[in-house]
């Protein structure tokens, strides 16, 4: 553990000194030209994006879902799975400053819940289709053919990832500024339009009722990787009261938790009206 810990310290020493432009060495390591990309989509991109392209092996990677790996057996290519990585986090952080300074005067918990009303698989899928990002992905023939059966998941991966590649190219103020005219309008619309979070609702219904709070348990996950379907069941005090399918485990949850709710809230009703059970 010690030579993990010394190791993450020496690396931050050395990425504090470094520029980290695109002229680093490690940087054209990271993300090596592919020449996938002509000039004609860089200037669609970038019409589409609202960005002036400076290094185009970023944005590259990001449409690169997996699949296509396998197709183009290229030992130098990467998939946009590292920059999703990295994206996500951006966009959490950009998408937390725009809430605490626009809701003043709401609490962390509420700010929370907020942020994943807004930030979620499916406003981001939403945002990528209005940029049209399907026509631009990289991709193998099965995953197309998930795509277009509506598995919208690889589409929120690459949006993550094409933020992050924009925060690279460009910086901060400048993924800030695509980030904010560019996604959380959708982002914020799509909430207030499906703004229920039956997670949370199902938390605060049993906690009202002075239950445990609940559990997610995945009984099943079958199918290959760019088209899984899960199954979740969530327990309250170790008591099932609903299972829900999706195409990612929020997704599942979010059923799950739907289910549940009605579940409670029809025990309750029926407790607090005796005549009901006649």
């Amino acid at each position: 553990m010690k030579d993990v810990v010394k190791s993450l310290y020496d690396n931050l020493i050395r990425f504090a000194s470094s520029k980290g432009t695109a002229s680093n060495a490690v940087f054209r390591e990271l993300f090596p030209p592919m020449d996938i990309l002509d000039q004609v989509q860089i200037a669609v991109l970038e019409e589409r994006f609202g960005v002036e392209i400076h290094t185009t092996s970023l944005y590259e990677q990001a449409l690169i879902h997996r699949s296509y790996l396998q197709v183009a057996n290229t030992p130098h290519n990467r998939s946009n799975e590292r920059l999703e990585f990295l994206g996500d986090s951006i966009l959490g952080m950009v998408t937390a400053e725009y809430l605490f300074y626009n809701n003043r005067d709401v609490l962390e918990g509420e700010l929370t819940k907020m942020r994943s009303w807004i930030v979620n698989k499916n406003s981001l899928a939403i945002c990528a289709k209005a940029l049209k990002l399907e026509e631009v992905l990289f991709l193998s023939y099965s995953a197309k053919q998930s795509l277009e059966k509506g598995n919208d998941g690889m589409l929120a991966d690459a949006l993550e990832a094409v933020i992050a590649a924009v925060y690279l190219d460009r910086g901060f103020d400048e993924v800030r500024r695509f980030i904010v005219e560019k996604l959380l309008p959708i982002m914020v619309k799509e909430s207030l339009v499906h703004d229920t979070n039956y997670k949370s609702l199902l938390l605060e219904e049993v906690q009202g009722r002075g239950l445990g709070s609940p559990k997610y348990i995945v009984v099943n996950e079958e199918g290959p990787d760019h088209e899984k379907q899960f199954t979740v069941e969530v327990f309250v005090d170790d008591k099932s009261l609903g299972v829900g399918t999706g195409k990612n485990k929020k997704e599942a949850e979010q059923q799950a938790a739907e289910k549940a709710l009605k579940v409670s809230t029809t025990k309750r009703r029926t407790k607090g009206n005796p005549q009901s059970e006649t």
